[in-house]
């Protein structure tokens, strides 16, 4: 089975409840067995339109789907909870994204893992050091803790 990492958010509606919705949507699935869930922080968005903040977690999951099919299954979730893609960057009931799959790189169209920006946004490395510190990051090659600490000294957190 392969270990991922996911990012969770949400700033439409009843966020918490929006995030426990998929989370029991994720636990519910025959492929997906949810092994850690980090605690939930309210940051700023970033980028695109004005709009409220967000919840955002990490969730460790296991898995024997492979990383598009997973793509795919999350996708599903996001349109369940309400998700519609009106705008880049824009408010959203549910985001779900793959951080990390195992130690794998992919470079597609419709998908990049590890997560592109993964690396450089809080939200995400701040709940993702809460489940697994010790992640090595395959491209940069330093630790999810380590890559945290660095984000929040250069934004000042």
């Amino acid at each position: 089975m392969a270990i991922v990492y996911l990012g969770v958010g949400s700033n439409v509606g009843d966020r918490a409840a929006n995030i426990e919705k998929a989370l029991t949507l994720i636990k519910s699935h025959p492929e997906m067995e949810v092994a850690a869930v980090s605690e939930l922080i309210e940051t700023d968005p970033e980028g695109g339109p004005p709009q409220d903040r967000f919840l955002n977690g990490a969730v460790k999951i296991k898995t024997d789907l492979l990383p598009v099919e997973l793509l795919s299954q999350l996708k599903i979730i996001e349109r369940r909870l309400g998700r519609v893609k009106a705008e880049s960057n824009g408010p959203r009931t549910m985001d779900l994204d793959i951080l990390f799959y195992d130690d794998v790189v992919i470079e597609g169209k419709n998908l990049v893992i590890p997560h592109p920006r993964a690396a450089l946004r809080s939200f995400v490395l701040k709940p993702l050091a809460q489940i697994a510190p010790d992640l090595v990051h395959p491209r940069l090659q330093q630790t999810i803790k380590d890559l945290c600490e660095k984000v929040l000294q250069t934004q000042g957190a």
